[in-house]
């Protein structure tokens, strides 16, 4: 469906074209114009530069409550959106004339503990917001899930796509409201709703965020910097993970997959599962004096609640999801990484 009018050249182009020829040539002339609530956070900003080297830098509008770096501001369009704000969310939709819509902007698991009313407003009350806005302008919609969404109810190795949830924190119960609402927006209005289940994300470029599996980015930082890190996990307690760059070829995969390839509308991804002891082991290959100490504080009764083996099956079963890095492979590019950081 065209969203912006065509040139007198163009439609006359089409017109000659195959139907499957003049869709490309569409898809060629228009690419998407894609909005990134919450885009400063820990997936925003590269998931903002992989869609610019993809779509054009002006067709992807970073967007968020909190002042913008310089780099951010230069890297390409920013604007203030609050997802509390229905009418300044629309406004941004239509003046930007947006055609994808991805939703970032929510409070993690620990951190929404610590403030439940304030999670539920964002959480809930922001992707109703969004997901309204996605069927007034039908949009194509990705907000995003999580490993939380699962409760201690749920089979734990390995979880499967559909199974048992009943998350016991307020970040889960959102996440579980957001996947039953894109469903059902799909299923009553036509919604294009699109959905991951995602792991712990480990990347160099983002500091950690409070989240209960931010131990595995926090750890390269500490043992890089003092050779000493406190894991607030127990040493075995096993948890799913991707690096950021499988994370966000998962995220761009699934919005251009074929409407037809999905067979359901949220789906696990991951890469490897390790557990605090495990990523430290492989550490100390590239840091060999790491010492880690272990105090597990509130965070090891979410983890406990957690799938410890993602069956990502269905992913790639249905579109063909197929994960890159390894623990190992990991390891060594975020420590390459983050030793070529300033000091």
């Amino acid at each position: 469906m065209l969203t912006r009018p065509a040139t007198y050249f163009g439609m006359l182009l089409r017109r000659n074209l195959s139907p499957a020829r003049r869709l490309m040539t569409t898809v060629q002339q228009e690419p998407p114009r894609i909005l990134i609530t919450g885009s400063l956070g820990q997936l925003g900003t590269e998931l903002a530069r992989l869609l610019r080297s993809k779509y054009g830098r002006d067709n992807v509008i970073m967007s968020d409550i909190v002042k913008p770096s310089k780099e951010i501001l230069e890297s390409g369009p920013y604007i203030f959106t609050d997802i509390l704000d229905f009418k300044g969310l629309q406004e941004a939709v239509v003046m930007h004339r947006i055609d994808w819509l991805i939703h970032f902007s929510a409070l993690l698991s620990a951190v929404g503990e610590q403030n439940v009313p304030l999670a539920v407003r964002v959480n809930i009350e922001g992707m109703h917001n969004v997901m309204e806005l996605a069927k007034q302008y039908n949009l194509k919609i990705f907000v995003p899930s999580t490993i939380g969404a699962f409760g201690p109810d749920s089979p734990r190795d390995p979880t499967p796509n559909v199974c048992i949830q009943r998350p016991k924190t307020i970040y889960g119960v959102s996440k579980v409201h957001a996947e039953l609402m894109g469903e059902y927006y799909h299923e009553r209005f036509g919604l294009d709703f699109r959905c991951l289940r995602f792991p712990g994300i480990i990347s160099s470029d983002s500091n950690p965020g409070g989240g209960t599996t931010d131990y595995a980015v926090q750890i390269f930082h500490d043992a890089l910097r003092s050779g000493q890190h406190n894991c607030y996990l127990r040493p075995d307690t096993r948890l799913p993970m991707m690096y950021i760059e499988d994370c966000l070829r998962a995220l761009w995969e699934i919005m251009v997959a074929p409407e037809e390839k999905l067979k359901t509308r949220t789906y696990n991804v991951t890469a490897m599962s390790f557990s605090p002891a495990e990523i430290a082991e492989e550490l100390r290959k590239h840091v060999p004096g790491l010492e880690v100490e272990y105090r597990p504080d509130q965070r090891q009764k979410i983890a406990d609640s957690w799938p410890m083996v993602f069956d990502d099956s269905e992913a790639r079963k249905d579109w063909g999801w197929s994960h890159k890095y390894d623990l190992a492979e990991m390891c060594r590019i975020m420590v390459s990484n983050i030793r070529k950081r300033p000091v």
